[in-house]
């Protein structure tokens, strides 16, 4: 067995009404809490509330941030945490508000500037206390060192380092019970993705890895369904929940590849969902990799369906593209990028803007070019 290092990331905190031991896992002081409007209005942000003044702990909320937040709003949050001296930080929605809320607490901690930490380990001082608290099951962000953000309206940017691991990852599924069908959808997807990218991953691929991977695919694919069909059930929605996580220990470790080099100029384009970007490139790019990953995929394909396990190994591997493909289908998410205002026009910016990724193009288990993620590309038109 080769060496590996493996990271499990931050402590766990898991069941119905985890939120309310938030004011006990971020020390003392002053919180600054960093979320989004909708999920404000929503009342998702209520028992974390209540909690925190009932132990008299000062809370200030930050929900300006937006779909893909820029660093512009990372420094807005910081500038309101530094105003008010706070003592810790709180990330409560979806992998925006988390991300936003990782980088906000560690410039506060370190006095340091954004500009200065982009890339992978670059972030080497101390953060002020971290709770991470997903409502959605898609991001995995309460699990990673990662956090990306959007600079000059549409580069997207990410700072990799272990500083950006929370203390805390806190997993209420009570937080998810009110996703509308289509952001259940795609954050779903987006969870399944990084699975499937960490347990392919051309760099770090482990192990431990492939068993939280493998365990996070098997819990998504058979739940997806009825979270996407039937919100109010729990079940479904804590496996969705606890499969996120355990997908993004996984690319936490196994880094995601070319799904997500390419969906990203999506997101800083056309502000299209990340996880409805990932589904919408996702069979494109493994198909383009069938001859790097057969093996992996077959394997992939018997986890998403056991019946793929008759058939051979090129069966199994082609198996898994097609149950992709009619999941997203069951899902309610499009599958042409027509759908999302994405034009022929438009491919030559969209591969150019791919090749910037080269932090995620370098795990693909095949390497792709500017001329390979323009096929792509019009492929999925």
């Amino acid at each position: 067995m080769a060496s590996f290092d493996f990271n499990y990331g931050p402590r766990l905190h898991c069941g119905a009404g985890a939120c309310e031991r938030l004011p006990t896992l971020t020390g003392e002081g002053a919180v600054l809490l960093i979320t989004d409007a909708g999920v404000r209005k929503l009342g998702l942000c209520d028992m974390a509330l209540q909690a925190f003044e009932a132990a008299g702990r000062q809370v200030v909320v930050f929900d300006a941030v937006e779909a893909d937040p820029s660093a512009d709003t990372v420094n807005a949050a910081t500038k309101v945490g530094r105003d008010a001296r706070v003592g810790a930080v709180v990330g409560l929605g979806g992998g925006s508000p988390m991300d936003v809320a990782k980088l906000a607490a560690y410039l506060l901690g370190s006095g340091e500037s954004l500009d200065s930490i982009y890339g992978v380990e670059m972030a080497k001082g101390s953060r002020l206390p971290l709770a991470l608290v997903p409502t959605t099951a898609g991001t995995g962000s309460e699990a990673t060192p990662v956090a990306i953000v959007t600079v000059g309206g549409a580069e997207k940017k990410g700072v990799v380092a272990q500083a950006l691991y929370g203390d805390w990852a806190v997993l209420d599924a009570e937080l998810t019970l009110g996703l509308p069908p289509h952001v259940t959808a795609a954050t779903g997807v987006d969870a399944m993705v990084h699975a499937i990218e960490a347990y392919t991953s051309a760099r770090l691929k482990n192990p431990l890895s492939d068993a939280m991977a493998e365990r996070a695919l098997r819990l998504l694919s058979a739940h997806i369904r009825t979270a996407v069909h039937d919100g109010a059930n729990r079940e479904a929605r804590e496996a969705m929940l606890l499969g996120a996580h355990l997908a993004g220990i996984a690319f936490a470790n196994a880094p995601v590849a070319g799904v997500h080099a390419l969906a990203y100029p999506l997101g800083g384009h056309f502000h299209v969902p990340h996880g409805l970007s990932n589904a919408l490139m996702l069979p494109h790019v493994l198909d383009h990799n069938m001859a790097g990953a057969l093996e992996l995929y077959a394997e992939l394909g018997v986890m998403i369906d056991p019946a793929l396990a008759a058939q051979g190994r090129q069966g199994r591997a082609r198996g898994l593209i097609e149950a992709l493909r009619q999941t997203i289908a069951d899902c309610g998410l499009p599958d042409r990028l027509s759908a999302v205002g994405v034009e022929a026009q438009h491919l030559d910016l969209l591969a150019s803007e791919a090749m910037k990724q080269q932090r995620l193009l370098i795990n693909n288990p095949v390497a792709i070019t500017q001329a390979d993620a323009h096929r792509l590309y019009r492929t999925a038109l």
